[in-house]
């Protein structure tokens, strides 16, 4: 029996399926993160190793060896040549570590993409649709029957990532400054900030911000504070909802013209901590964005990424 395997590296953790012919999945490993930009290559190596073991071992113990006919890697932080290059070498690497497994790959059974569009694949179930993936960071990205692909977003915290936690989280906490200040209406952020935080003031947000240095996940986890906060009404915090939901309306609109017919019927699959929120966020998406293409279906993820890399594996061995 030959076996596929769906990889799903990111910057937290990694993520690998054991899959068969007949899409189950035999089994599941779980390991450190694998964005080689930035832990490096090694390191990379050595998440993927793992999570590739925990996945084969319990088959591999009544087998002695799994037999590896495909194999997709999606990762976060690859989309250029080079990228794909480094993972190539990565894969050779893969080949000839201690693992329990035969290979047997092709190169046309080989197949390295980012992680938008395993999320995109897992999350439909199949590879034509849109995935709206809004957590830390946002992207919106789409596939058609033609294979033709649009990406929008995904250009990081400085650059882009609109919508996402790390921005929401900014906005409210420049909202309560601004209130405190006398600048903008008056809004509770200022006292869920402060109680979240333990802080005697608001201003004593420059220390926690600035010189604890903290980073882009740490603000980008303030979030829930904002999300709270529209949920019981503050007027300040819904306006940076709203703000959030337009500028994810008008990336999913931008894929949609880019790559589809206005009047295509096609699910919207929506992935992401943001979506989980208390105020509603992911029924004001959708309904922002079926008043616009009322063949519009929005859907949470039927399975996960890993699962999305899997099948794109699979596809390979049945062309």
């Amino acid at each position: 029996m030959r076996y596929v395997l769906g990889i799903d590296g990111g910057g937290s953790k990694t993520v690998c399926v054991l899959m068969d012919d007949s899409r189950q999945v035999l089994g599941r490993g779980e390991a450190g993160a694998s964005n080689y930009q930035t832990i490096g290559i090694e390191a990379t190596l050595k998440s993927i190793q793992s999570a590739i073991f925990n996945a084969v071992n319990q088959v591999a113990l009544i087998q002695n060896t799994i037999t590896i006919k495909a194999i997709c890697l999606g990762l976060a932080g690859v989309g250029r040549l080079s990228d794909i290059e480094v993972v190539k070498n990565l894969i050779q690497e893969l080949q000839n570590s201690k693992l329990p497994i035969t290979w047997v790959l092709k190169p046309i059974n080989i197949v390295i993409c980012n992680d938008a569009l395993i999320a995109l694949v897992g999350g439909i179930g199949h590879d034509v649709g849109i995935v709206v993936a809004v957590g830390t960071g946002s992207i919106v990205f789409g596939q058609n029957h033609q294979g033709s692909t649009k990406r929008v977003g995904g250009w990081g915290y400085i650059l882009g990532d609109e919508g996402s936690a790390y921005k929401i989280a900014v906005a409210g906490m420049n909202a309560a400054l601004k209130s405190y200040d006398g600048r903008e209406i008056l809004t509770s952020l200022v006292e869920a900030f402060k109680q979240h935080l333990g802080l005697k003031n608001i201003e004593d947000l420059i220390e926690v911000i600035y010189r604890r240095k903290w980073g882009v996940k740490q603000i980008a986890a303030l979030a829930p504070i904002v999300d709270l906060a529209a949920a019981s009404g503050d007027i300040v915090a819904n306006s940076i909802i709203d703000d959030a939901v337009k500028e994810l309306v008008k990336a999913t609109s931008t894929v949609i013209d880019a790559i589809f017919t206005t009047d295509s019927v096609l699910e919207v699959v929506t992935t992401g901590s943001v979506w989980r929120g208390k105020c509603k966020i992911h029924e004001r998406f959708a309904a922002s964005l079926v008043k616009k293409f009322p063949e519009v279906k929005i859907i949470f993820p039927r399975y996960e990424p890993a699962y999305g890399a899997g099948l794109l594996a699979l596809q390979t061995t049945q062309n």
